[in-house]
């Protein structure tokens, strides 16, 4: 009887001794309330007990009622989302050696870029072919790997935030959809912690809003969006300010700062997560591109496989209930859109 034996390259095995970031949704941090549990990733209140004062505060701030807005330190940002911004800068979000942060505004291709990442910095512990059935992706959203930093420090006025945050194991992977300005030090000025931000065709990124908008708001005017917009009233506007800022920090720091367009990504998936990898610090090996595994990951967070997954078609996450993946993402639709055209020229 022949001898089998079985080899493991090098790049492989050192891949696999490297932490892998962890879905936030897989840690349990359970809030005790009036003798109830509720699991911390899940839980929610009004708006008066997510921040202490922030409501009367909250309230006297600048508003677009259309989009739920409020103007916040010179930045449209979610109502419900304001709280948690103040907590973070207040300190409730604690730094760690290793943390990332994907920065986007919305609709510029986040929950893609949350899945690259994410698929990208696992890969040694979850190998993103098909042959691993049970990665993280394939049956959790993005939503639920990577979450919005705002949206968790919005409950409990930072305190459950501060909870999942630390429970989470390094590195941390997390999203925000916060200016550049109105990041805390702890992340803008901290050489631990690395950025990746990815900016799309405003064009594009508007005519996707405005379909989003209106599972909230089906009354919602493309006309009153594109307004919004051009005055800097959207959701993360202005909307310039959002992307000069870190661009400017990506020159500034090209180490600590990478910036992503997603036009670019979409042309060259692959060599965007090569790149990725690498200022991660996670480069991929000769042997892991020989065989492929860029390209892997690249499939894993298609769109065309996230559709499919029934955690996606049910939209765990999503807010208007149907999956955040493919509302909008898609299309190129610049200027020769026709809800565009008229208010253009």
């Amino acid at each position: 009887m022949a001898n089998v034996t079985t080899s493991t390259s090098p790049a492989a095995t050192v891949l696999s001794r490297l932490p892998a970031p962890v879905p936030f949704k897989d840690v349990a941090v359970v809030v005790v309330d009036g003798g109830g549990q509720q699991d911390a990733a899940d839980a929610s209140s009004p708006l008066e007990e997510q921040h202490a004062g922030a409501g009367a505060a909250v309230s006297a701030l600048p508003s677009n009622p259309k989009l739920f807005l409020r103007r916040y330190q010179g930045t449209w940002v979610l109502e419900t989302w304001v709280p948690g911004i103040v907590a973070i800068q207040r300190g409730a979000f604690a730094p760690r050696r290793g943390d990332v942060v994907l920065a986007s505004a919305p609709k510029c291709g986040t929950t893609w870029l949350k899945a690259l990442a994410f698929a990208t910095m696992a890969r040694g512990v979850h190998p993103p072919g098909a042959g691993n059935p049970g990665h993280p992706l394939r049956r959790a959203n993005p939503h639920d790997c990577v979450p919005f930093m705002e949206k968790l420090f919005a409950a409990g006025g930072g305190g459950i935030g501060s909870r999942v945050m630390d429970a989470l194991p390094s590195p941390r992977l997390m999203a925000t959809h916060m200016h550049h300005s109105l990041l805390p030090a702890s992340i803008a000025e901290n050489p631990d912690c690395k950025i990746v931000y990815i900016c799309r065709d405003p064009k594009d990124m508007l005519v996707s809003m405005w379909h989003f908008s209106r599972k909230i708001r089906p009354d919602l005017e493309f006309s009153d969006l594109f307004k919004a917009a051009c005055e800097g009233r959207c959701l993360s506007g202005p909307t310039w300010d959002h992307v000069l800022g870190y661009w400017n920090a990506s020159k500034a720091s090209p180490e600590r700062v990478l910036f992503l367009r997603y036009e670019e990504m979409l042309r060259d998936p692959v060599g965007n997560v090569i790149e990725l990898a690498r200022f991660l610090g996670r480069p991929f090996s000769p042997a892991e591109e020989a065989a492929g595994v860029a390209m892997d990951v690249v499939r894993l967070c298609s769109f065309e496989k996230m559709k499919d997954l029934e955690v996606n078609r049910a939209a765990s996450s999503g807010s208007a209930g149907s999956s955040p993946l493919l509302r909008g993402v898609r299309e190129s639709i610049s200027s020769n859109s026709p809800y565009l055209r008229p208010l253009l020229y």
